[in-house]
This record gives structure tokens, sequence and C-alpha cells, in this order.
């Protein structure tokens, strides 16, 4: 009996170490700091505001204001932290160790910087210095309507390419909505009338998969995401160029090395460069020349993706 009330005495002292160490845990799961990232375990590291400063933001958009500019004044840095500030207890800009973090919000603002450009070969502080130029498509072809019963277009409402990342259709228009919940599908200019907004349903566009069990551009920057026998051999790897892959498909991506992917990527790289990071750790799989790509343009009910 002796032996067994020492070995019962050891187990407790062993329980009550575990039960210790698992309340220190979960005293770990939720940070709070402040406004800009409070109740996850993701503000317990720095928030992007303290490592993604206001000069920086400006060094990278540094035309965006110039008086042949086509959004004026419309995008700042305020309204990118205060967007950010919903999804960095979700991990943006707020998973991993500084670089990672860094990487992905200089991933993020790359595909902005290239999708809002008005930069060409010849102009005033080179090409890449012009993002954030437009806040919605200039000339519009169309109107960007398509029958779709869940998010139906509203009469006298046009559909075309308006934020950060810009969103086209009606159906991009009511879901990412429903996400925000804000009724872009009957008010699509909202996206060119507040910043902040605009910031904010790029991002939400950036932390989503597009169908369950793909990646988030998010997942695949801070390694969430394992590639399975199938990715690999469709040459879907970890690395930016799978972010492409994720948020453009067949429009960029397995078309060879085109001007429109080639010139996301120097976004990407610029802005490492500007942001004290350095393009030689842009990493591996910069590109999407050659992947087969997750969601086709059509899919089986002919809606464009």
């Amino acid at each position: 009996m002796g032996k067994f009330s020492a070995w019962l005495a050891v187990l407790m002292v062993i329980a009550v170490a575990v039960t210790a160490v698992e309340a220190s845990k979960s005293k770990l799961k939720a940070c709070d700091r402040g406004w800009e990232c409070s109740g996850s375990i993701y503000c317990c590291n720095e928030t992007i505001s303290e490592y993604f400063v206001v000069y920086q933001f400006e060094n990278l958009f540094s035309k965006r204001n110039a008086p042949v500019a086509h959004a004026v004044g419309f995008w700042d840095y305020h309204s990118f932290i205060i967007a950010a500030s919903v999804y960095e207890p979700l991990g943006f800009g707020t998973a991993g160790d500084r670089q990672t973090k860094m990487k992905e919000v200089a991933g993020f603002l790359g595909h902005v910087g290239s999708k809002t450009s008005c930069g060409y070969g010849v102009a005033i502080g080179g090409p890449l210095a012009w993002g954030l130029c437009y806040n919605h498509e200039m000339s519009p072809s169309q109107d960007y309507c398509d029958p779709n019963y869940l998010y139906p277009c509203t009469e006298g409402v046009q559909y075309y390419g308006r934020g950060a990342l810009p969103v086209y259709w009606n159906y991009n228009y009511g879901l990412i909505g429903e996400a925000l919940k804000v009724d872009l599908l009957n008010h699509p200019e909202y996206l060119e009338q507040n910043a902040t907004l605009a910031f904010q349903a790029a991002i939400w566009r950036w932390m989503t998969p597009m169908k369950k069990k793909q990646p988030s551009a998010h997942d695949v920057f801070v390694g969430n995401w394992k590639p399975t026998k199938n990715d690999t051999l469709s040459k879907r790897l970890p690395g930016f160029g799978l972010t492409m892959n994720i948020l453009y498909g067949d429009l960029i991506c397995g078309q060879g090395y085109i001007d429109p992917m080639n010139n996301i990527i120097s976004h990407y790289q610029y802005f490492l460069d500007l942001m004290g990071i350095g393009r030689q750790f842009s990493g591996d799989n910069l590109d999407c020349a050659e992947q087969v790509v997750f969601n086709p343009s059509l899919s089986e009910n002919g809606l464009k993706l």
C-alpha cells in the first residue's frame, strides 16, 4: 500500500502540473492589442501597424495622388489599417514570424497595386509606382449582369470593376456584400465611395477560399496549405504563383509567361524591396505560367468565376 500511495501522490503531482500547463496555454489563446486586434491568438503577435507604417504605404503607392491619377485623395493608409483590423484576428498580416507577416502584406498589396495601376513603361517614377491610381473601371465594356437566381441584377445597376481587387459581376457583388453585411448587390457603387470598404472586400477575397478543400491566398502565404498529389501533378505548389491561381484562375494562369502575370510578380518583388525585405526572399514558385487552374472561367452552369 505504501508503494501505491507513493505512486498515487506522484500521479497527482503530474496531474496538477499538466492542469497548470493547460491553464497557462489557455491564457495564451487570446490577446488584446486594442482596437486593431483582440480576442485571438494572432493578436499576441505584432499588429500590421507596428511593422508597416505610413511612410512605407506612401512609398509603395507614391503616385496615387498625382494630378493625372483617377482616384486622387481616395486611398490612404488609415483606410487600409481599419479594413485590415477586421481580419488581423484571423491571421491576416499577424500569422508567423515578422518576415512571413511582412511578405503577406507585400503580397496582398502587390496584387492591389497591379490591379489598380495606371503606370506604363515611361511613367514618372516607373510603372510600379502607380498602384491605387483607380478605384473603378474607367470604360466598362459591359454592365456585367449575368442571370443568377441567388444574386439577381438590380435594374439599372452596373456591376463593372470596383475596389482594391476589382469586383466584377452581380453574383460576386452579392456574395461579397453578404459576407460583409453590406448591400453591394443593390449598391455596388459603395466600393468606389468608401476606401475602407474597398480594402475590406479585397482582404475578404484574399482570406476566403473559392470552394471547399481549396486554399485561400492567405493559407498559401502562411503555410496552412499542403498540396495533394493531384495538386503536385497540376504544378500547384506553395508560393506566390498560387495566389494568382486562386484569385484569377485562367485569366492569368496556365497561359505561359504572359505580361499580366509578370506585372503582378513585379509589383510583389518591388514592394518586398521597398518594405526592406528584399526580392531575394520572394520564395519558390513565383509564377503560375504552367499551373492547372483550380477553377476554370466557366463553371458547369456557365457562370464566370
